[in-house]
């Protein structure tokens, strides 16, 4: 699903103009944003958590050429999923 869609589905469930949709959709993206910049994390319940974690300093081989690279530490965005949604994801069928 892609950002228009997004905010078509919303805005079929909220029974409200695309426009007020997607005003609310930036705006919660740019308030998760800040708050991750900030390194705090964000929990939506029965759905999961959004929190920045750093990625220590490693050694890194290219397969092809066996060149060692060292990779920097990082922050990065990790999420947990709810017991809520892993539920229900649990009872989808499997392909």
């Amino acid at each position: 699903m892609n950002h228009k869609e997004l905010i078509a589905a919303m805005a079929a469930k909220m029974n409200a103009p695309k426009s007020v949709v997607a005003d609310l959709l930036e705006k919660t993206v740019a308030t998760c944003t800040e708050l991750l910049v900030e390194e705090k994390t964000i929990g939506f319940q029965s759905f999961g958590n959004f929190e920045v974690r750093k990625k220590e300093e490693r050694l890194s081989v290219h397969p092809a050429t066996q060149v060692r690279t060292l990779v920097p530490p990082k922050l990065v965005v990790n999420f947990k999923q709810s017991t809520i949604l892993k539920d229900k994801l649990k009872d989808l069928p499997h392909e």
